[in-house]
């Protein structure tokens, strides 16, 4: 089994990142990721797709639509909305979006009830694909249990064909997830593995704290992190420290071991 890999680029061009690497897979921001306005990303990477370089977008990190708070849910699902269209229109085949929050002591529920309805609200012409988190109690795609609860609100909407999962191994690892059956504790609950965000963790298991580490570098074991990107059948994407140098790094970790 032939195995797509690439790594998130931190280039003014992001397609020269993925030929620099010599990799097929490619993940970038339309614009700044802790910012609200509307993306505007002006750079040709129109050849992406004759290049054999499959594309992915990642949302803003402000982007919450499961919050409760009016003022963070309604431009979340905005910004969400503009990013997906400018995603479709730059040749992307999914944007990447955290599962979000509610606040603390607010009712986990609604924050499920509030995905729904995000999702229904959507026009879709390329997947949004899910994103586990690594820490909050409050959070609606840290825990498998609250990950199952969020696929049962969303299931039966009419864009549930695009809505996909991306899986990050950092993030399972510093939420307390088994990684040994990580894989398969996933698919069971949303039925498939879209994207794999391959990270190793600074952070200890159950620590809740998100903070990637260049593979082989970190607390993950290394074989629990080859088994990942071995059996999700989904292409890997690196968001690893340390840039073209961490990344080339990685990949001769990974290469080495696949």
């Amino acid at each position: 089994m032939t195995i797509r890999f690439g790594a998130h680029s931190h280039s003014a061009n992001p397609l020269d990142w993925a030929r620099d690497l010599g990799t097929n897979v490619l993940q970038f921001y339309l614009d700044d990721p802790q910012g609200w306005k509307k993306p505007d990303f002006t750079v040709d990477i129109s050849a992406a797709a004759a290049e054999g370089i499959d594309v992915y977008v990642h949302a803003p990190y402000v982007v919450n639509v499961a919050s409760t708070n009016n003022r963070v849910r309604i431009p979340s699902r905005k910004l969400l909305q503009q990013h997906v269209t400018e995603a479709a229109r730059v040749g992307a085949k999914g944007v990447v979006v955290h599962g979000g929050h509610v606040t603390g002591g607010d009712d986990l529920v609604d924050g499920f009830t509030n995905w729904r309805k995000a999702i229904d609200g959507l026009d879709l012409p390329i997947p949004i694909l899910i994103e586990n988190t690594a820490g909050g109690t409050y959070a609606m795609a840290r825990f498998l249990e609250s990950l199952q609860v969020l696929w049962a609100a969303i299931e039966g909407s009419d864009n549930i064909g695009q809505v996909g999962f991306c899986l990050d191994t950092c993030h399972a690892f510093a939420a307390g997830l088994d990684m040994t059956t990580l894989v398969d504790d996933v698919r069971a609950i949303t039925g498939r593995i879209d994207l794999v965000h391959l990270n190793d963790s600074k952070g200890a298991a159950g620590s809740g704290v998100d903070r990637h580490a260049n593979l082989g570098t970190g607390q993950v074991p290394a074989e629990q992190l080859v088994e990942v990107a071995r059996t999700a059948g989904a292409p890997l994407i690196l968001e690893t420290p340390g840039g073209m140098e961490g990344h080339v790094a990685d990949i001769a970790w990974l290469r080495e071991r696949l």
